[in-house]
């Protein structure tokens, strides 16, 4: 609380400077900071070679910041192995066997975990497993060196992840009260008005037969929802949980949910307690396997995720393979799932650094789940409206006194996907960018919401990626009830309908950077494609679907 309050002063007694300095940053300082991070992004890109070599940047640093407690005296350590095809890995189980360890495979997977205790893997990889105490006091186990993939093995693995117990994960908070929108803040009706939500809903469009899924470190309380729904003229709702309500209460999941039904408030809403994924190791298998059983569950949802498993430098692919597999799966079944990019300009690996540090080298980084290709990846604008909530104008979000913004960048574990074709000076042109689309995420001119029985005003791309959620459900809908299929794997749709369609789908924010990149005309690594034009987009993703039937 001592941190929101001083948060709360410094916004308060800096807001006007803040705006006057996103105004006033040059165009030249902004490029010079670009070809710095390019630089430094091409100087850090993975090798093809796995050998176990120390492992710098990020994950070398997050080591080098912790106590080295000797080595691991956890019973079982694993890792993953990303699979060339979705076979039975038969020779990676049979060099496992050999060497004291054993590999977890599930039929149609195409990973597999390898695990055993901690001397036999480090023999067995040629690699050293130490405990480690990290900043805020966890203890993990990780390796300081890659694995190498054993050459018995190489038909079948692609690649191994890091040895590692330890997941920095982020979570957003309710931000402080916004001074440059109508009002201290948008109500929901504004917030439909400003993306061009309005003709939808007054049709009857509010995510009837949808179901969005929430994501969330944090639980909620009833009375907030309720509140929120009595205060704002809105129908009450009760969120399904999953897995137990999170004892935690921060806020996100309050916003989250209350975002996504002041757009389509007849969802329905179902929160997922993902905190036991960060407990002890195997962060991804369970996220993965989590992500699995939602699927099962509520087949064809909308998914949303505001909250963090780290930055893309501090792991490989291979540690990932499960989450995009489970992904990937979903897709199949009409999912769309969409992915805050984080809080901090581009600067993702920052992690537990003073905040009066300079940026380093190794703080530049995206978030690595949101960078995966299937993911839709949400960044943040800053947003104008008039009192009546019609959009007036839209920069990207970034308050360069305290880091903060709509990150974005170039992928370390992910190469350019074919639909991603943008302009050439976007980014590396053999690189996943990110983010693919915007919305308001300012907390100077977020939404209003319900939070301990108090309003307050939400921020971050934490608040813009379910407002993505809550205009998908509205979307879905009238795709239904035209007998079309539901959005689906969105990203290469996104990408179609901007680059060739009679009206503009996506406000193209031309105005503004983050810590990595000017931004510009076209897509960049600031807000991606743009904020939504709702009814002129779901007019565009109608006329392509119906020409595809």
């Amino acid at each position: 609380m001592d941190f929101l309050l001083l948060l709360r002063h410094i916004r308060v007694t800096q807001a006007g400077l803040m705006r006057r300095y996103r105004a006033a940053v040059s165009g030249v300082a902004l490029l010079a900071v670009t070809v710095t991070v390019v630089a430094l992004v091409a100087a850090d890109r993975p090798g093809t070679s796995l050998a176990a070599d120390s492992i710098d940047g990020p994950y070398g640093r997050l080591l080098s910041e912790s106590v080295d407690l000797g080595p691991a005296q956890f019973t079982r350590v694993q890792l993953t192995a990303a699979l060339s095809r979705p076979d039975r890995p038969v020779e990676l189980t049979d060099w496992a066997t050999a060497h004291g360890l054993s590999v977890r495979w599930h039929d149609g997977d195409s990973w597999a975990i390898v695990e055993g205790a901690s001397p036999a893997v480090a023999d067995a990889f040629g690699v050293a497993i130490h405990d480690y105490r990290a900043n805020r006091g966890e203890v993990f186990y990780a390796s300081p060196q890659q694995p190498a993939i054993p050459a018995a093995t190489r038909r079948e693995v692609v690649g191994f992840g890091r040895i590692l117990s330890y997941t920095p994960f982020r979570e957003g908070l309710p931000p402080t009260p916004p001074r440059d929108v109508p009002d201290g803040g948008l109500m929901p009706t504004q917030l439909l008005s400003a993306y061009n939500v309005t003709p939808l809903t007054d049709q009857g469009y509010t995510g009837k037969g949808a179901t969005v899924v929430v994501f969330s470190f944090d639980g909620f309380a009833q009375q907030d929802m309720d509140s929120f729904a009595d205060w704002f003229d809105l129908p009450r709702f009760t969120p399904e949980v999953i897995g137990g309500m999170p004892s935690q209460r921060n806020g996100e999941s309050t916003m989250d949910l209350q975002m996504v039904h002041a757009i389509a408030p007849d969802a329905r809403l179902v929160m997922v307690n993902v905190r036991p994924t960060v407990e002890g190791g195997g962060t991804y298998e369970k996220l993965g396997r989590l992500m699995q059983s939602v699927d099962r569950q509520f087949p064809g949802a909308i998914w949303t995720f505001s909250i963090g498993w780290g930055c893309d430098r501090l792991i490989t692919a291979a540690d990932l393979a499960p989450v995009r597999a489970a992904l990937v799966a979903a897709h199949r079944h009409g999912t769309t799932a969409f992915d805050a990019t984080g809080d901090l300009a581009g600067l993702e690996c920052r992690g537990g650094h003073t905040w009066s540090d300079p940026p380093s080298p190794d703080d530049v980084g995206v978030d690595a789940v949101a960078s995966i290709p299937e993911m839709t990846a949400v960044g943040g604008t800053s947003l104008s409206t008039d009192s009546k909530g019609r959009w007036l104008a839209e920069q990207s979000w970034y308050d360069v006194p305290l880091t903060q913004g709509t990150a974005g960048g170039a992928s370390q574990l992910f190469g350019r996907p074919p639909w991603q074709n943008v302009n050439s000076n976007a980014g590396p042109a053999d690189r996943r960018l990110v983010p693919d689309i915007a919305a308001v995420a300012d907390p100077f001119t977020g939404v209003k919401f319900v939070f301990k029985q108090g309003v307050a005003v939400g921020g971050g791309t934490s608040q813009a990626a379910p407002v993505w959620a809550g205009l998908a459900a509205v979307i879905n809908q009238m795709l239904n009830e035209g007998g079309l299929a539901p959005l689906g794997d969105l990203n290469p749709l996104l990408y179609q309908v901007a680059k060739g369609s009679a009206v503009p789908g996506f406000r193209d924010i031309e105005l503004g950077g983050n810590a990595i990149s000017p931004g510009g005309s076209g897509y960049d690594m600031v807000t991606g494609l743009g904020s939504p034009n709702i009814e002129n987009l779901v007019k565009n993703i109608v006329l392509v679907r119906t020409v595809a039937r």
